[in-house]
């Protein structure tokens, strides 16, 4: 394989971008600074495929990333392919408003091939290609200038050894027959509504206990104040109020902004500032939250104690089908779609479709059917169909 130096000119950039839009995929990752911004300071882009793999530096001047992101966005005759790439995937979309398709994530695919859950990039090397990888240069300085040839080789290293692992992931999919079990997955991280964040919708990611109309409508006048200021500062949500913080006033509201200086979380230079004051015009503008827009109680209609045990049974049975068929339950089932059907749901269920259902949505609606149970043969757990279903 042929490692070009950092690219930083556009002439570069270009060539190497067109030779790899004849390339049926390309392997990508970047590298990025989050800690102390709202947006991810994008500092490397590398990309690469069998043949070639080259490090792009954005921050170099001048330098014109239109044809890698056209490349990422507009060809659909190569396939993206990702570790983890959710980050990444956001980069792209804050950089064209469009999202890399069509894509592949080897973190995903990994649950397909018994690999285990959110299964670590390092591992995933390791257990395929048998390698060990340098973790020294993970956690340096991305933004600092230059960036020395360490960082840049086990930068690059990621593609390189992405373009490795993806092949052998597709030929381990072919030979499962479970390549198709996987579309709907990359699909899903594939949709750019994953990536957008409006500030009216931000009150979802804050947790309050309460389910007042009034509180509700606070929470979420608070939250589009707080993710607007965060954007405008291009600072860390929680550098501009925690979410417990947020959560407190919005339960407790202050009656003027000297209050400010009393609640636990801010300094006392609220009460004056002028960001307490945009606080407490965001508050002055809240209204209780209509109820087409309240959050849905729980929806486990009737689970109860009863319910409950039998969701632990399905939990049970999931664990027994992922270890035969060797695929991560999560990739299979999450709890709440297991509670559900215990609770009676029958309708809008995942498992109870495609894929999902022949390897284990039909044995699990079974078994809350009363058509099959668990038993013990010669010391191991087994299932089996009951009298009354003989």
């Amino acid at each position: 394989m042929h490692i070009h130096p950092l690219i930083t000119d556009s002439k570069s950039l270009a060539e190497l971008c067109e030779r790899l839009a004849r390339s049926p995929f390309v392997a990508v990752d970047t590298e990025f600074m989050r800690e102390n911004t709202y947006w991810p300071d994008l500092c490397l882009f590398q990309i690469g495929n069998r043949e070639e793999a080259a490090a792009i530096d954005p921050k170099a001047e001048g330098l014109d990333l239109t044809p890698l992101l056209d490349l990422l966005v507009d060809n659909e005759d190569v396939l993206k392919v990702f570790h983890a790439g959710g980050q990444d995937i956001e980069i792209i979309y804050n950089l064209t408003g469009r999202t890399p398709h069509p894509l592949f994530d080897t973190q995903i695919a990994a649950m397909a091939l018994g690999l285990g859950e959110q299964v670590g990039y390092s591992n995933l090397v390791e257990s395929l290609l048998g390698k060990s990888l340098d973790k020294g240069a993970r956690f340096t300085d991305w933004a600092r200038r230059p960036l020395d040839a360490r960082q840049i080789d086990y930068a690059i290293g990621d593609v390189t050894n992405l373009a490795e692992l993806f092949p052998r992931m597709l030929e381990k999919l072919k030979r499962t027959g479970r390549g198709v079990w996987l579309d709907e997955e990359m699909e899903r991280i594939a949709d750019p509504s994953n990536y957008v964040t409006e500030p009216e919708d931000a009150w979802k990611r804050v947790r309050v206990p309460s389910r007042k109309p009034e509180v509700l409508g606070r929470l979420k006048a608070l939250a589009a104040w707080r993710e607007r200021e965060a954007k405008g500062k291009n600072l860390p949500r929680g550098r501009i109020m925690k979410d417990e913080t947020l959560a407190d006033i919005a339960a407790h509201p202050p009656s003027s902004q000297e209050g400010l200086a009393r609640v636990r979380g801010l300094s006392p230079g609220w009460k004056t500032n002028d960001i307490g004051a945009r606080l407490m015009e965001a508050l002055a503008g809240a209204r209780p939250m209509p109820s087409d827009e309240m959050p849905a109680k729980e929806d486990k209609p009737g689970l109860g104690k009863e319910g409950a045990l039998v969701a632990d049974l399905l939990k049970l049975l999931l664990k027994i089908r992922s270890r035969e068929s060797n695929v991560a339950p999560r990739l299979i089932a999450r709890s709440d779609e297991l509670e559900l059907l215990a609770a009676g749901r029958r309708k809008g269920l995942q498992i109870l479709e495609g894929w999902r259902f022949e390897q284990f949505g039909r044995d699990a609606l079974d078994l809350v059917e009363g058509r099959l149970a668990f038993a013990i043969r010669n010391g191991k757990l087994v299932m089996t169909r009951t009298e009354t279903e003989l």
